[in-house]
């Protein structure tokens, strides 16, 4: 800015930041119906005369995406070979996804066009819970090295005091107080960076859910 910033403009705290919603256990899959690209492949598959009801029942998997404290479900791991991310959902067919339609309605959709259509649909579907499931995997690793942080963090704190009260009590020199300083605020700006990936975890998460949890 080249000038002070007037106190005014300067945020009383960091609270927005810090508060997201939590996600509910046991979030049913249902809410990825709501997806831009979802909604749009049964659009497409609506103009090709096709039974989405049946559609959604044959590819859409009807799962918990969530387990505690909002980390991937076991029901939607196992949806992915974990070898290969590969999906092994496979789809049951059990009425007719495409209607008759009358005369005009085979001669606007072939039923190439219509196999085209369904296979974009289940694409779809694969790429919106590979999305969900990397999203939560990431999770559950920020959530594992926030815990490590955490305790960190209360070691190097305690190493502080005791550095502190070794150079008030004459034992040793201001160095040590000094190389424990530097090794704390290291990990606070370690712990900001981790905070960060979390809220950008948590977005991604929102956005990857359709837009709501």
């Amino acid at each position: 800015m080249g000038a002070p910033l007037p106190d005014e403009l300067l945020p009383e705290d960091l609270s927005p930041l810090v508060d997201f919603p939590a996600l509910a256990v046991g979030l049913p899959s249902e809410v990825l119906l709501s997806r831009p690209d979802i909604l749009a492949a049964e659009h497409r598959l609506r103009a090709a005369n096709a039974d989405i009801g049946a559609a959604r029942a044959a590819f859409f998997p009807h799962i918990s995406l969530t387990a505690a404290l909002g980390t991937l479900s076991p029901d939607l791991e196992h949806l992915f070979v974990s070898d290969t991310h590969s999906w092994r959902y496979a789809p049951v067919v059990q009425v007719p996804i495409f209607g008759g339609g009358g005369p005009r309605a085979s001669l606007k959709m072939t039923k190439i066009e219509r196999e085209i259509a369904v296979a974009a649909y289940e694409k779809t579907i694969q790429a919106a819970f590979a999305e969900v499931a990397d999203g939560l995997t990431l999770r559950t690793t920020l959530l594992e090295q926030r815990e490590a942080w955490d305790r960190l963090l209360v070691a190097l704190e305690q190493t502080l005091r005791l550095s502190e009260a070794r150079y008030q009590a004459g034992l040793d020199g201001y160095l040590g107080v000094l190389v424990a300083q530097r090794s704390l605020f290291s990990s606070q700006r370690t712990g900001v960076a981790l905070r960060l990936a979390e809220k950008a975890n948590r977005i991604a998460l929102y956005k990857a859910l359709g837009g709501g949890s």
